[in-house]
């Protein structure tokens, strides 16, 4: 199971909790790194993915298919809300959260697969590692300097914060963009991540037309990219170039169309 996850979204959680606590009101306003969101924006977000976890709301075919869309939509719900009221749901729903999560590391949900409208469909005990990637990487991309506006510190990012965020990440690498991402690989592709989180995984072209990438643990290629796991979390998400961060070895342009592709939410 992904008890690695849960730890990390306890961890990454408090640490948010720290730095929640020392802010004023003025720094709540300011613009985070997560285009068109304030920072209290950023955890109306949290707040809102906590309380759907443990209240989820009836499906509405109203909502948007596309999964930012749709957070945007659950944040513009909360932007009347003074902070004070925020961070109430915040506090309040993410205990809970955290407890639902680890309850679904035992058999049998544990393996039980559950759809992810926008993002795909994955084991139970994976959304953990849904939670670890979530506020990790808010926390550390949008809200914190030197990428965010806030000019608070924390100790560097350990492997038990970053491994399990990686692991989501690669777990919803052929699902979220679907035919748009396959469409760029023809040629099997190293994926090779070093530092906090290292890994390394072949991306491998789908064997059907209407099939999806594979990702599997090893090297089995000639191409590589290289990047550190903390890299792959911002250029992975389009918050930061991708050429910023990454080196590739072999052959170029049969990496390149991927890179320039791939956006996980």
């Amino acid at each position: 199971m992904t008890r690695a996850g849960i730890a990390a979204a306890r961890s990454s959680t408090a640490q948010l909790a720290e730095i929640v606590s020392q802010m004023d009101d003025d720094q709540w306003e300011l613009p985070s790194a997560c285009a068109g969101w304030r920072v209290i924006d950023v955890v109306a977000h949290l707040a809102a993915l906590a309380s759907e976890a443990v209240d989820p709301p009836p499906p509405d075919p109203s909502w948007p298919k596309n999964r930012e869309r749709y957070h945007d939509l659950r944040v513009d719900e909360r932007r009347g809300r003074s902070h004070a009221e925020v961070l109430d749901e915040w506090h309040r729903s993410t205990p809970r959260q955290l407890d639902l999560l680890e309850a679904a590391q035992e058999p049998p949900v544990a393996d039980e697969p559950v759809v992810v409208p926008g993002l795909g469909t994955y084991p139970r005990h994976l959304l953990a590692n849904t939670m670890a990637f979530n506020v990790f990487c808010h926390l550390r991309n949008d809200l914190l300097a030197p990428g965010g506006p806030l000019p608070f510190t924390l100790p560097e990012p350990t492997d038990g914060l970053v491994a399990p965020a990686v692991d989501f990440m690669l777990a919803g690498l052929p699902q979220m963009q679907g035919p748009e991402l396959t469409a760029t690989v023809h040629r099997p592709l190293v994926l090779d991540l070093t530092g906090p989180g290292a890994t390394t995984v072949t991306i491998t072209p789908a064997t059907e037309p209407d099939g999806r990438l594979t990702v599997a643990a090893g090297a089995d290629a000639a191409t590589r990219i290289h990047s550190t796991a903390l890299g792959f979390i911002a250029w992975a998400t389009t918050r930061e170039p991708w050429r910023d961060h990454c080196r590739i070895t072999g052959d170029a342009s049969a990496a390149t169309p991927f890179l320039d592709c791939l956006d996980i939410i």
